[in-house]
């Protein structure tokens, strides 16, 4: 097993020693808002599902290095019927009905592909009833790469028809060393590749309106900040060249339970400069030719990406904005000049500790 491994199942394993139980209501989360579809801005609904968590965080791989969302789980399998109560639960509490078109994401806090973490006949049901509503145009799911094959998009196919069906896939990075070494994920380039040529073919030889998105992760662990946002822009070029259709960038934010934050607290990281999200999604919308997005969870915040009290939120609203008309963002301020000094200087702080020397308590 790789240190990483041995670092992130050691942190893993005291997360859930201190996590208090979840039932599968406490799980299930939603929330509606405007997004940016393949057929421009709509109505979109956020629904989390209850699963037992991603797999990958639960077997012996400890999972990735930023990642809490399986301490937000129930860490034990949910029966069907829950599911479908659950789901229906919060498909009701928006005024879905009133819109000409929506968009529908469903987060399982891992893979929903994967038939441990939600099961077949859950899945199949959650679709049949989003097929059955005349005005879903977009239904958008999360796997890892492993979970990403054809029997399964056959199946999925043979109920949704010809609605869109986008799978979501943490790429997190272009590079091999950063994804296996510095987060955890546990495949490599080639892996995702197949994932996505796998969707490539299916919509060209089956006729499935199918697509495919990379989730980027802006500023991994023993990244310095010029690093992270060199390394995110190429990650970009990369899913573009391969055939991905969009990408969203997903900046540092921390997480409880997780091995990024036991660097943090012991003042060997912080998440990136909003100026760094920024440069990155501004280059992005010059040179790369499909659809970017930039998440803005926790901005500001203690545990987020940070700029200074004056700008914080302003700049927080201009990524919101400019996500729904894919616009360059303009703005300055004066802590601007801070974060360049950090991007220049940024060889001079890197750190050389090897991994397996990290300080965790």
């Amino acid at each position: 097993m790789m240190e990483i491994e041995n670092l992130c199942l050691s942190v893993r394993k005291r997360a859930f020693e201190r996590k208090a139980p979840k039932t599968p209501e406490h799980v299930g989360a939603s929330w509606y808002n405007d997004d940016l579809t393949y057929n421009g801005v709509s109505k979109t609904l956020f629904i989390i599902l209850p699963t037992p968590g991603c797999a990958w965080a639960l077997g012996d791989s400890g999972g990735c290095t930023m990642c809490s969302y399986v301490s937000d789980c129930t860490l034990e399998k949910i029966d069907t019927e829950t599911i479908i109560r659950i789901f229906n639960d919060h498909l009701s509490r928006f005024d879905i009905e009133s819109e000409d078109r929506i968009s529908v994401k469903l987060f399982a806090s891992g893979s929903f592909l994967n038939p441990y973490e939600l099961p077949i006949d859950a899945r199949d049901e959650i679709l049949k009833i989003l097929v059955g509503m005349d005005n879903v145009c977009e239904i958008i799911v999360e796997s890892r790469p492993e979970y990403v094959k054809e029997d399964v998009l056959d199946d999925i196919f043979s109920i949704i028809g010809d609605k869109l069906f986008e799978v979501s896939i943490g790429l997190e990075t272009y590079n091999d060393y950063t994804r296996l070494n510095k987060i955890n994920k546990g495949f490599t380039s080639k892996d995702f590749e197949k994932s996505v040529e796998l969707i490539k073919s299916l919509r060209e030889n089956k006729g499935y309106n199918i697509k495919s998105k990379a989730y980027i992760f802006v500023k991994p662990i023993l990244l310095d900040e010029k690093e992270s946002i060199d390394e995110s822009i190429e990650t970009a070029k990369y899913c573009e060249m391969i055939g991905v259709d969009r990408v969203s960038f997903c900046p540092a934010t921390i997480h409880g339970g997780t091995l990024i934050e036991r660097l943090w607290r012991k003042g060997a990281y912080q998440p990136p400069w909003i100026w760094s999200c920024i440069e990155i999604i501004n280059t992005v919308r010059k040179e790369v030719n499909i659809p970017a997005l930039l998440d803005t969870s926790g901005f500001g915040s203690r545990r987020g990406p940070y700029n200074c009290k004056k700008c914080n939120k302003e700049l927080k609203h201009k990524i919101i904005d400019s996500n729904l008309t894919q616009d360059i963002i303009s703005y300055d301020c004066e802590c601007k000049n801070d974060w360049l000094a950090e991007v220049k200087n940024a060889d001079m702080n890197q750190s050389k500790v090897k991994i397996k020397h990290l300080p965790l308590y």
